[in-house]
């Protein structure tokens, strides 16, 4: 039985066959893993020769296979609390608290979760800088949540979060069965950075949450179609999506900051059940802090999910 949903092929859950994988201690190497624990023996060898330290968390959304790497392993959670941000703002829609077609007021201007002292974002240092020309504008929430997830917008986020509001944010996250996830705070409050109050997470509770997108009943059919679709329209490619085929759907969601480089994805193979792949990265020494080596590591899972020879 197979249900198609927009354009993903999903697939009924089976048991994986034993597959080759160009698995390594070191890249290149050709050994092979044909079962969960290679798997896992293999993906924990490339990780360790990378000399950086890594999460992963990956599930076969049909009931097949999963695996944990240092899955409780708390990390900043740099732009990745931006899903859970959105899943908030979604649901608030699903239960007619707000609409996203609310329009919300563009401002630069915010205040610490310290001592609330205003602190101004500044465009330069933003991976999106367009909606710095809309001050005093009015703009749909709808429009800030692709804005926050497609380009990684921190403008976005902050208005965003100062309508969602954190601590409900972490609430919806405790609901959804991420126990350890949080969300504190929008981007670049310095005094609470300095005071080590940041937005944290781990593989296991990022995966729990693009779980729920792909899946959670919590929310509507339509909204879960729509945050997939925001998702899959991620600009960032280079860690997750590098990995895999081009072709291939995948909804994702990066997160840098100094020293952190992290993805989560949900991926949707033509012909097998999607999966959930999430990769944290902390101190990685090369000069790409760590892209290439979630390429790796999703290459390796996806060849493993999809049978390949």
């Amino acid at each position: 039985m197979v249900q198609c949903v927009r354009g993903r092929r999903v697939g009924m859950a089976a048991l994986l066959m034993l597959v080759g994988l160009q698995a390594c201690g070191t890249r290149g190497d050709p050994s092979r893993a044909g079962s969960p624990e290679e798997l896992r023996d293999t993906l924990a060898a490339v990780a360790q020769a990378s000399g950086a330290e890594v999460g992963l968390y990956y599930r076969d959304l049909q009931g097949g296979d999963s695996l944990l790497l240092s899955p409780d392993v708390r990390m900043h959670a740099a732009s990745t609390m931006k899903v859970p941000v959105m899943m908030r703002l979604f649901l608030d829609d699903d239960e007619g608290v707000r609409s996203l077609d609310e329009p919300l007021e563009v401002t630069t201007v915010f205040r610490s979760i310290v001592d609330g002292s205003p602190f101004e974002l500044d465009p330069g240092t933003d991976s999106d800088s367009t909606l710095y020309a809309r001050v005093g504008e009015s703009v749909s929430a709808r429009e800030l949540i692709g804005l926050m997830i497609t380009r990684s917008s921190n403008l976005a986020t902050n208005i965003l979060i100062q309508t969602a509001d954190a601590g409900r944010v972490t609430a919806l996250l405790r609901e959804l069965g991420a126990d350890s996830m949080e969300v504190l705070r929008g981007v670049e409050d310095l005094k609470a950075f300095e005071r080590g109050l940041s937005n944290t997470t781990t593989a296991r509770d990022l995966g729990v949450v693009m779980a729920t997108v792909a899946e959670g009943p919590r929310f509507s059919e339509e909204s879960r179609e729509e945050m997939l679709t925001i998702l899959e329209r991620q600009h960032f490619r280079a860690n997750i999506p590098a990995g895999i085929p081009p072709g291939v759907h995948v909804a994702n969601k990066t997160g840098w900051i100094t020293g952190i480089n992290h993805d989560a994805a949900v991926v949707f193979p033509p012909e097998d059940p999607p999966y959930v792949l999430v990769i944290l990265i902390r101190g990685h020494p090369g000069e790409d802090q760590g892209e290439s080596l979630a390429a790796e590591l999703s290459r390796i899972v996806w060849e493993y999910h999809t049978r390949v020879p």
